[in-house]
């Protein structure tokens, strides 16, 4: 037992001489940087949210700092101007992304536009987003997609106050809203709310959980991707991403497709909530969540509705 105490002091007299009295290798070029902790570095010095965090740093370290989170070297930069300098100037030199695992396995190897490092390749990605789905003309050929969404809200609305003033929660009602209109334009289906065409289908869509069954979430994915091969009559993103498949099929394989249908934040682990609390670009925290009191209106209840599949 003694023993044991005796090599566990020793152990760690060690560890604190070599992290604070032997010299350590250091970039002399690094910008100024708070003191560390062994082992986790700075970690215990970022809190959330995180740019309030950051804020706090750049008082006393200024607006260009570097910080070690584990054993990652991280430099953040707050200045407008050396902000510029760094995306504007020299957006090539830093335009690479770590090649982190995550980039390998839920990338599709590194062929995401997210993932995917500065080339050629990610060139032609963010032009084929440009061009192909986020384009004007791509947009207002959904626009009868969000006109019926919004319906759908409106409806379920209309149910929930038809016998007068209804107190209604908005955070899971734009979340079906948002995840429909995106689930729509990619695959033609609705995996939210009401009027699901496979009910089964959307049920395990919402159980998904992208880090634990990724094999379970690509083969979803190629399960939509045949079905669109075999019937391509839906005017979708998929749809469009195979003809230009059967042009040049040898660069638009499935991986590139389902790789360009992961560009959109499409995750919704069961039924929680999307948050739409503070981020990045606010600088208040919101006093109350968002609520809203509705009634319907007397001229609503001669109004038809038609639902999903009229659209």
């Amino acid at each position: 037992m003694e023993i044991t105490l005796l090599l566990a002091s020793l152990l760690i007299f060690s560890l604190l001489i070599a992290f604070f009295i032997l010299p350590r290798k250091t970039h002399r070029n690094l910008p100024p940087s708070p003191p560390s902790l062994p082992v986790i570095g700075h970690l215990h010095l970022i809190e959330q949210p995180l740019h309030r965090a950051f804020q706090k740093l750049s008082k006393t370290l200024g607006p260009i700092f570097s910080l070690r989170l584990g054993s990652q070297l991280v430099v953040v930069v707050s200045s407008q101007s050396a902000v510029e300098e760094c995306f504007t100037k020299n957006d090539v030199v830093l335009a690479n992304r770590p090649m982190f695992t995550v980039g390998k396995y839920f990338g599709y190897d590194y062929t995401t536009v997210v993932a995917s490092p500065y080339g050629d390749h990610w060139r032609n990605l963010r032009r084929l987003m440009s061009v192909e789905i986020f384009s004007t003309n791509r947009l207002n050929a959904f626009l009868s997609i969000r006109q019926d969404e919004v319906g759908h809200l409106l409806h379920r609305l209309y149910q929930k106050s038809s016998n007068g003033f209804a107190k209604v929660k908005m955070k899971s009602k734009l979340s079906d809203l948002t995840f429909n209109v995106i689930m729509r334009m990619i695959a033609g289906k609705r995996y939210y709310g009401e009027d699901l065409e496979n009910s089964a289908e959307a049920e395990e869509f919402r159980e998904l959980n992208l880090a634990k069954t990724q094999k379970r979430f690509d083969k979803l994915l190629q399960g939509l991707i045949d079905e669109h091969r075999k019937d391509n009559s839906k005017n979708t993103m998929i749809d469009h991403l195979l003809s230009l498949q059967e042009s040049q099929p040898e660069y638009y394989t499935d991986e590139i497709i389902k790789g360009l249908m992961n560009c959109f934040e499409w995750e919704r682990v069961g039924e929680d909530l999307v948050n739409l609390t503070e981020g990045n670009g606010l600088t208040m925290d919101k006093a109350e969540p968002l609520e809203a009191m509705c009634k319907a209106r007397e001229v609503m209840k001669d109004v038809p509705y038609g639902g999903a599949n009229d659209a």
